[in-house]
């Protein structure tokens, strides 16, 4: 008996999952490739990598049909879908998948209602209103330079702002300046504050992105009862909620990103200005999207139940 399948596709700045789900919601395959972002990597690279995940994500032997796909894209553009068609052709799949933006996936990897909103805060930070699962209004999501407020990147510059600032005027104390400064020079810092400062600026000017990684830095200086961190972390989550209710109208708010799903003082503090707003954490983005691709083949309640099964993190 020929058992059908649904493929679904994460494919993000940094890395790419597909999932393959049977209809009862049952993983029968799932694999990572590189980054599957087009507008960042360039269309052949992003096609490249969501074909070799979804060729180690397919079962072996045969036996199967694909009945349905979803790939959800970062960066989407829109010669990825005739891309992509060609790519489930050579796979042996007649129909190629429907594509959409990594916002809706993000909000159904948390929930399986139809309305709703997605908060994520990752590397960048953007709110979205979500109807019937499609994006029908978005806020900030505008980059590391002029927007993403309360991001991890937003969070590392503030953190590298403090320190520079502090360093500026000869104090080199206090928790989050140790753990920046640490991260930045190992056992080579230099003597003076003022020289530490300076290069500090030079590297983070050299390689701006790599300020996203201090949010880690931050959180655990914050959770230590560092001052300075307490107080970043708690602009951001302020940040990030004020974000969200320039577009929230009703249901739950789906947390996404690294910064949200991660327990930490960000992520306590936006559940807490969230008050009484029902508040769901995002899991598997991949298994999200087969299984919006298996929702309409299914009755709505199955659809519903099932949903547990294939948001499970892989």
């Amino acid at each position: 008996m020929t058992e059908s399948l649904v493929v679904g596709v994460d494919a993000g700045a940094t890395s790419t999952r597909v999932a393959v789900h049977a209809l009862d919601g049952t993983r029968v395959g799932y694999a990572r490739a590189g980054a599957g972002n087009p507008s960042a990597h360039g269309l052949g690279r992003a096609v490249t990598a969501i074909e070799t995940a979804l060729r180690a994500a397919l079962p072996s032997g045969g036996g199967y049909r694909v009945v349905a796909s979803v790939a959800g894209v970062a960066g989407l553009v829109n010669e990825v879908a005739p891309a992509l068609a060609k790519v489930w052709d050579c796979a042996g799949i007649s129909d190629g998948p429907r594509c959409v933006g990594d916002v809706p996936i993000a909000y159904a990897a948390g929930s399986p209602e139809p309305e709703g909103a997605l908060l994520l805060s990752g590397t960048g930070a953007v709110a979205a209103r979500i109807s019937d699962f499609q994006q029908v209004a978005i806020a900030d999501g505008l980059g590391w330079l002029l927007g993403d407020a309360g991001s991890g990147f937003w969070i590392g510059r503030a953190a590298a702002k403090a320190v520079v600032a502090a360093l500026d005027r000869g104090h080199d104390e206090g928790l989050l300046t140790e753990l920046v400064v640490a991260d930045f020079f190992g056992d080579e810092r230099p003597a003076e504050p003022r020289t530490v400062a300076g290069r500090l600026v030079r590297i983070a000017q050299a390689d701006h992105m790599r300020l996203a990684s201090l949010a880690r830095l931050v959180s655990r200086a914050s959770e230590e009862g560092d001052p300075t961190a307490v107080e970043i972390t708690r602009e951001a989550a302020a940040h990030l909620v004020a974000t969200l209710r320039r577009v929230h109208v009703s249901g739950p708010v789906v947390l996404a990103g690294s910064v949200l799903t991660n327990d930490g003082p960000v992520r306590r503090a936006v559940i807490e200005l969230l008050g009484d707003e029902t508040a769901m954490t995002a899991r598997d983005a991949a298994g999200a999207a087969a299984w919006l691709a298996a929702r309409d083949l299914l009755a709505e309640d199955a659809a519903r139940d099932l949903h547990p099964l294939f948001t499970a993190c892989a």
